[in-house]
């Protein structure tokens, strides 16, 4: 990345940090999540894709990338694409390209893909429903995880196959204006 996009990427990676720590932290969305990020574990990567081929090569670096680091340096990767799938069917289109692209690199059982958007929808729910925030981010983001940590985050954690229902409960007492007042 050059110098002249290291600000803009500065400020997806910082509005992406709060929004963990305010929101999936903080709302305890992800029980997981707050021990990779106070121990520095997870990498922020900002695409600077326009179209979704380069998003897509880019997606195969960094699931080459994830795989081969060491999970006590790099165990989740936040691949932050701004400026490409802003729109969120054409996003959620691209998400069987990515789940071929974990196929194709022979990562199944290995990795695993988690979507969020700043218009993220559940099907059968309405735009406006509070629960597509429990996977409203501040970009569009592709999150990288490794099937080993996942699965010992859900031996430790009992019910973990609930968290779902519960962030939506959360979200739903939260209601908009709680979301709102978040500052994300």
């Amino acid at each position: 990345m050059n110098t002249t996009t290291m600000p803009i990427a500065d400020e997806v990676v910082a509005a992406t940090r709060l929004w963990i720590e305010r929101a999936v932290i903080g709302l305890n969305l992800c029980p997981f999540a707050k021990a990779v990020y106070v121990r520095e574990q997870i990498r922020y990567v900002v695409s600077p894709a326009q179209d979704p081929g380069a998003l897509l090569d880019e997606l195969k670096q960094e699931l080459r990338f994830l795989a081969a680091a060491e999970p006590e340096a790099v165990d989740t990767t936040l691949l932050i694409h701004p400026q490409v799938l802003t729109d969120f069917r054409a996003y959620n289109d691209f998400l069987s390209l990515a789940d071929e692209a974990l196929a194709e690199l022979e990562l199944e059982g290995v990795l695993q893909l988690a979507s969020f958007h700043p218009a993220y929808q559940f099907a059968d729910t309405t735009p406006d429903d509070i629960t597509n925030y429990t996977n409203r981010s501040p970009y569009p983001m592709l999150h990288l995880l490794r099937e080993a940590s996942i699965d010992r985050a859900v031996a430790a954690f009992p019910e973990a196959e609930a968290i779902y229902l519960k962030n939506m409960e959360t979200l739903r007492r939260l209601g908009v204006a709680g979301w709102q007042g978040l500052g994300l």
